[in-house]
């Protein structure tokens, strides 16, 4: 058994599948439109090491996000493969405007990380 894949909400897929195009070389699939939900759209993001992949997910009648930690998946984790690489990314985010939710550190459960925020405001973690 393995970890297939995980979805994420947005309004703005083509916005969201940019992001993660730019700062993650992630691939997207073909945009799929469904001819029995109006409105839903998704694309499957493939990421250059493999492993599970990111798909995104829209409807124009989205609910908007919850402020507070909620029940439900809390961040995506994304290696890059060394703390030079969450170094350098964090950086360039930072000067690209990306929110920056935690500066690049060793954490306690022995991660070298940062955490960003995607367009949506999802949290993303770029680990070494």
């Amino acid at each position: 058994m393995g970890l297939a894949h995980v979805a994420v909400w947005t309004r703005d897929i083509e916005r969201l599948r940019e992001f993660y195009e730019r700062y993650f070389g992630a691939t997207a699939g073909r945009r799929y439109e469904s001819a029995t939900r109006p409105g839903f759209t998704s694309y499957f993001l493939t990421f250059p090491n493999g492993g599970a992949r990111l798909e995104i997910m829209s409807l124009p009648e989205l609910a908007g996000r919850a402020e507070a930690p909620a029940v439900g998946y809390a961040h995506v984790a994304v290696s890059v493969g060394s703390r030079a690489a969450v170094e350098g990314l964090t950086a360039q985010m930072r000067a690209d405007g990306v929110g920056i939710r935690s500066e690049p550190r060793q954490t306690g459960d022995g991660y070298f990380e940062a955490v960003v925020e995607d367009p949506d405001g999802n949290r993303v973690e770029i680990t070494a």
